[in-house]
């Protein structure tokens, strides 16, 4: 479970700190920064899996992922990520590439050295320092990285063990740990992270994979972008809570049948609605109930995650569903660490109420995200 995440340097958010209790729900109108809170969360889960510089990339590159508002002249120009998992304070900070702009060596290691032509790759981050203590911020270290590409981490005993060769200066040490067996520590945290799940974009078109039938085999965890949802939703029917799953839907629409047709092992799904003489096939669902069967497979797999994070999950919803939405969350969150950002209000109320969680009310001023505190 997550005790404390700080952010700085990256977007809107100069500095910000969060103390998450079981429920973390972010509130705010659009454009606060809600949405840079939820990817600096996942940004630590693309360091554990390698895809950092991916990431990165695909929201713009690491020059458009800093922080563009006014700083101090010997300020760097970097952001940070530090998290408290537990007992383990793990911490990220990304920079520009050497402004020498030269090739970084085949080795992947850092981008230094005479000569060389400039590099293309002018979107990947440089990581410029990377740690791991025990027992917090100024606690024991474990595992210590600086910005000349080498690092040190200390072994299954205890000894301090300098890695023998270059790190790519584009990913995290947790990501290149080839022999996890002498590194308990850092490969449990990886693990941890890789765990996360976050969910954000569930396409809905009329080309959706979520429209067409898929190859289906047994889907305990609903991939990110709901391709598998008719394997996840028969996964949870015959391994996992069905019942449950099968009375969340008629709460969200009653009179409401659920049916997951796996003939020649290719699944898809159909609905019954009240009052209509036949199902209405998954090419017929609307964009709201195609995400609300979505949220639901996501939030009641059999394997729940440690922690669970959504981007907006009321997206294409009816009003009508949003309580419903609410009670699922609450649920989840029994089992889960629950991360939600929302602009709903009536999401936010419904799920504070049925939580007890007090909302983390984000602002922008000056550009700048910030937490509303309880004097404003």
């Amino acid at each position: 479970m997550i005790q404390e995440l700080d952010i700085a340097g990256y977007r809107s958010i100069r500095r910000l700190t969060l103390s998450p209790s079981q429920v973390v729900l972010i509130s705010g109108a659009n454009g606060c920064g809600k949405t840079n809170l939820y990817r600096a969360l996942y940004l630590l889960h693309a360091a554990a899996a390698g895809t950092l510089a991916r990431t990165l990339a695909d929201e713009g590159g690491m020059p458009s992922a800093l922080w563009a508002g006014s700083r101090k002249h010997n300020d760097p120009v970097r952001m940070s990520i530090e998290v408290t998992i537990d007992d383990l304070r793990y911490s990220l900070a990304l920079g520009l590439p050497s402004p020498d702009g030269r090739k970084p060596p085949p080795d992947g290691g850092p981008n230094i050295g005479p000569g060389g032509e400039p590099s293309l790759f002018v979107l990947d981050p440089q990581v410029k320092a990377e740690h791991i203590r025990l027992d917090g911020k100024r606690g024991v270290e474990l595992m210590s990285r600086g910005g000349a590409g080498s690092a040190w981490m200390r072994d299954a005993d205890g000894n301090r063990v300098v890695f023998a060769f270059q790190l790519s200066q584009a990913e995290s040490v947790l990501a290149q740990i080839s022999e996890p067996h002498l590194f308990p520590v850092a490969s449990r945290l990886r693990q941890e992270m890789l765990s996360w799940r976050f969910y954000h974009h569930f396409r809905t078109d009329e080309r959706s994979p979520l429209r067409q039938p898929q190859t289906g085999v047994l889907t305990p965890i609903l991939s990110h972008d709901g391709r598998d949802l008719a394997a996840a939703l028969q996964t949870i029917l015959e391994i996992g809570d069905g019942e449950r799953l099968r009375d969340h839907l008629r709460r969200a629409f009653p009179g409401s049948e659920l049916e997951v047709d796996g003939k020649d092992a290719r699944f898809s799904i159909r609905m019954t609605m009240p009052g209509l003489g036949r199902s209405l096939e998954s090419t017929e669902l609307s964009d709201g109930t195609l995400r609300y069967l979505c949220l639901c497979a996501a939030l009641l797999g059999p394997r729940p995650p440690t922690l669970l994070a959504l981007n907006e999950p009321e997206t294409s919803l009816h009003p009508d569903l949003l309580e419903p939405l609410a009670e699922l969350l609450s649920e989840a969150a029994r089992s889960s660490q629950l991360w939600v950002t929302t602009h709903s209000e009536r999401l936010t109320k419904s799920l504070a109420r049925l939580t007890g969680t007090k909302p983390v009310q984000l602002t922008k001023a000056s550009g700048e995200t910030q937490i509303v505190s309880d004097e404003e």
